[in-house]
């Protein structure tokens, strides 16, 4: 019935291309200071912590205008809590009065809910008192726990509100910015206006450039045999199709078949490429693609000239858009419309100017990227004529976000990439999916257009929730999960998530989107059974029979991804009779495959196959070690290797390979790994992969200690937490917290401070302390480079202070804000430093950076 209404429903928007009003969006209101708000609490009535006080002035300097008794002081640091009760689970909006006449460029907070952080917040300049919202947030029926905490500190707060948060209605026109678009394409966009609100579609990014063995169909079987569905949309990549290295990895007939013969709904984007060198490349020239980058750190294309006729980089634009725009024309030219999305993720890191760029496309800032979208925009559509395109912008909701954006005019949908199950997340957890809908940045997203586009999740980790989804009114058109583990890892997604999504009523799936051709009357073939399985070790069943009815079609092919299986070899034909041979399947990895039967008319037919292999694996005693670094406790380790008619190949450290003879010997079934070899480690968990002949890889874990280096208590403790947790970044910025926990005063000039990272290319260095305490000029750097590089660190960053930094007295903190990066502004990659920390937002006691009096080690280990 659900696809008999969607169906009618198209017929209907198809013959009413154009609609000539819309109800205007209301935007999200939190009615601050409005009398008939929900709730209202004076912040003198707050909880506060032992570092704030009431105020009436500061400083000697009334501060008038305030309601009740006085304002809270934070100065940096201190914790404002307040109990809500509120009458039904949803969203509801959070703001303040408040004022902070300290930074023109703003002081962080941080706002807690039921004791997990919603983010971080940025209190404007104001030397009056003014409204502050927070945003939406969902709360529980009954009672909820709100907490500001202090991040940069240094604000007067009057008061609390708490209302209902008000939605926009979420009716977006269907009219697309290309007003010549084929039917086809205004057909898809009538659906999507229609589902837009009322659900959400179901995605999913294949893999490319032949990943997964060439099996482009892994994510979408996984999805198929966890859920009983496969989802409606699929993502493509382009990037394949360029003029450096390029190559037919099959993308555009991959698309023509899910639209045209899957019925789907098709997305891509546009990972285009540019020479390393680009000062030395010749247009035309072939560059191989491990010469190729898209990040800006890593070439020398300057972004700005990509916009200036005559240079070279525009003319290298110019042939790439040639390049897609003769694949898009493919398209076209079957009828086949597509969401496409170029030149994503553009603002990256924030900021106006590129300074937080991820792709070449972005590094010349927000001005010089509008001239880019728009002269690909005139390119696909009026040079070459292509009408079949849904454009997609990916928008953030940093402050810069809406300079970036280009314009009603070339947009017809915000994207939004959601990654906050490893980084980016507010709820103190890691390893664990975040199922958030994130609807603060939803309607943030809403409001950048003033809700005349729709709003996508194009890309995402973890899916949010249907519970999550409908009670916080989180309204995505679509959601659309990255490919391998992003997917199918338990730590990005629960499986039982992901069952109960694709089977709601709220989630749309292939099987229930309508005819979006609306003249498909060739009736389909099917075929018994639809899917089977194949035992590598027993060969059972010798061959899968498929019994097909072909009800007038014509079967073509028989392929497994783009290859097209051979008949009297692969399989064999009689009739209605299809066997698939056993020694073809006997070929295929493990897992699970689509082999399509591909007819003439119709749809083609799916038929699912799980290769098995229950051949005994070889294994490894134990799994797990302990190595001590102790100068006397020092040991080999033994592991014996259970082979099973299996082979021993290597032992792998990441991507390293151990040296047989010097990291470890062999006698029979018995490897030690070398005393010698486990001092280069560094302290806490290594994992090392041994790999075999055949059969699955096996991990030992070593945990290495050093008890000659206990974690010092002393009476100096250092806190710490990156400003930015970003895998690659072109500047660092840990920010330390030193506490005196003793009983005695601290003098700072004996204190010395070291953080420990890779350069990750030897240059010059630039440090910045942004604020401190103390006073930033009381803080002095130097840049060491270790004589005996270890697993994590070759360099550390070491600060002191000057004697004008005083004293701790017990109980006393001082905060650094600090920041460095190379001369040539390339890349750190971060995530593998020895002192980084990715998994707080807020100062914690952190073993990893060390603290020295007078040249003693009191705090932390050493690598």
């Amino acid at each position: 019935m659900k696809k008999i209404i969607k169906k009618a429903s198209i017929i209907i928007f198809t013959c009413i291309l154009l609609i000539n009003s819309m109800v205007a969006p209301v935007k999200a209101s939190s009615n601050i200071g409005a009398s008939s708000a929900l709730i209202v609490i004076e912040s003198e009535d707050t909880q506060l912590s032992s570092d704030l006080q009431v105020a009436t002035e500061i400083y000697g300097q009334p501060k008038p205008g305030y309601s009740g008794i006085g304002f809270v002081w934070m100065q940096n640091s201190g914790t404002l809590t307040f109990d809500v009760t509120v009458p039904e689970t949803g969203m509801y909006t959070i703001s303040t009065r408040y004022m902070q006449e300290l930074s023109a460029d703003g002081r962080l907070q941080y706002l807690y809910i039921n004791g997990k952080s919603t983010g971080s917040y940025m209190l404007p300049y104001t030397k009056e008192w003014s409204d502050f919202s927070f945003g939406m947030h969902k709360l529980q029926k009954g009672n909820n726990t709100i907490q500001i905490k202090a991040g940069w500190g240094f604000a007067y707060f009057d008061t609390f509100t708490v209302d209902y948060a008000k939605f926009h209605d979420l009716n977006v026109s269907p009219i697309l910015t290309d007003r010549q678009a084929t039917e086809e394409t205004q057909i898809l966009m009538n659906y999507l206006t229609e589902v837009y609100g009322n659900n959400i579609i179901s995605g999913q990014q294949e893999i490319y450039g032949g990943g997964n063995d060439g099996n482009a169909e892994l994510e979408f079987d996984w999805i198929y045999n966890l859920t009983g569905k496969y989802p409606a949309i699929r993502g493509f990549d382009f990037m394949n199709y360029n003029p450096l290295y390029g190559w037919e990895d099959g993308t555009t007939d991959r698309i023509i078949n899910w639209v045209n013969n899957r019925d789907g709904i098709a997305t891509g984007c546009w990972h285009i490429n540019v020479p390393k060198d680009f000062t030395s490349y010749k247009l035309g020239d072939f560059v191989d693609w491990k010469s190729a980058t898209y990040k800006p750190s890593d070439t020398n294309f300057k972004t700005a000239n990509a916009v200036v006729p005559g240079t070279k980089e525009y003319q290298y634009v110019k042939l790439a858009t040639a390049d897609l725009a003769e694949q898009l024309l493919i398209l076209q030219e079957h009828n086949v419309p597509i969401i496409f999305r170029p030149y994503h993720e553009a603002e990256g890191n924030g900021g106006l100017n590129g300074e937080g760029a991820w792709f070449w496309w972005a590094s010349a800032g927000a001005e010089v990227y509008k001239q880019l979208w728009e002269m690909l925009y005139t390119d696909l559509t009026e040079t070459y004529g292509l009408h079949n395109l849904i454009w997609t912008y990916n928008s953030y909701v940093y402050s810069t976000s809406p300079a970036w954006y280009p314009g009603d005019a070339l947009v017809d949908i915000v994207g939004y990439d959601k990654y906050n199950t490893i980084y980016n997340r507010y709820d103190g957890l890691s390893g664990v999916p975040n199922e958030d809908a994130i609807t603060s940045i939803f309607y943030q997203l809403v409001d950048l257009t003033d809700g005349t586009k729709m709003v996508a999740m194009t890309e995402n980790d973890t899916i949010p929730s249907v519970k999550n989804l409908t009670e916080e009114k989180s309204a995505w058109l679509y959601f659309c999960p990255w490919y391998g583990e992003h997917l199918m890892s338990s730590a990005f997604n629960y499986q039982e998530t992901l069952i109960e999504l694709y089977q709601s009523d709220y989630v749309i799936t292939l099987d229930e989107l309508p005819d979006l051709k609306g003249n498909n009357q060739t009736p389909n073939a099917s075929i018994s059974p639809t899917f089977a399985e194949f035992d590598k070790y027993i060969q059972l069943p010798a061959n899968v029979e498929v019994t097909i009815d072909y009800n007038s079609n014509t079967l073509n092919a028989i392929k497994l991804g783009n290859t097209v299986l051979k008949e009297n070899q692969d399989y064999t034909l009689n009739g209605a009779k299809l066997m698939i041979s056993s020694t073809f399947l006997s070929t295929l990895s493990t897992g699970e495959y689509s082999i399509i039967l591909d007819f003439d008319k119709g749809k083609d037919l799916i038929f699912k196959i799980t290769i098995k292999d229950t051949t005994p694996i070889a294994s490894i005693t134990p799994s797990t070690a302990l190595f001590d670094k102790s100068t006397d406790k020092q040991e080999d380790i033994e592991i014996y290797l259970t082979l099973n008619g299996h082979q021993f190949l290597n032992i792998l450290d990441k991507n390293t390979t151990l040296v047989l003879g010097t990291n470890y010997t062999i006698s029979n079934n018995t490897i030690t790994l070398l005393s010698s070899y486990l001092c280069t480690l560094a302290i806490g968990d290594t994992s090392l992969t041994f790999q075999f002949s055949g059969g699955n890889d096996s991990v030992l874990t070593v945990n290495v200690i050093n008890t000659d280096i206990p974690v010092s208590t002393g009476d100096l403790v250092i806190q710490s937490f990156n400003g930015n947790i970003s895998t690659s970044t072109n500047g660092l910025s840990p920010k330390f917290k030193l506490i005196n926990n003793g009983e005695s005063d601290i003098n700072l000039s004996e204190v010395t401070l070291r953080y420990y990272y890779t350069i990750d290319g030897d240059l010059s260095q630039s440090f910045w302390c942004d604020w401190a305490s103390i006073g930033s000029s009381n803080v002095k750097y130097q840049f060491v480079k270790l004589d005996n590089p270890v697993t994590g660190a070759d360099y550390y960053l070491e600060l002191t202070f000057s004697t004008s930094a005083g004293t701790l007295k017990p109980g006393q903190s001082a905060e650094i804000q600090a920041r460095f990066s190379k001369s040539n502004w390339s890349n750190y990659t971060q995530t593998n430093d020895y002192s980084f920390n990715a998994t707080s937002n807020q100062y914690v006691n952190t073993e990893k950076v060390t603290g020295y009096i007078n040249t003693t080690l009191v705090w932390g280990v050493e690598p």
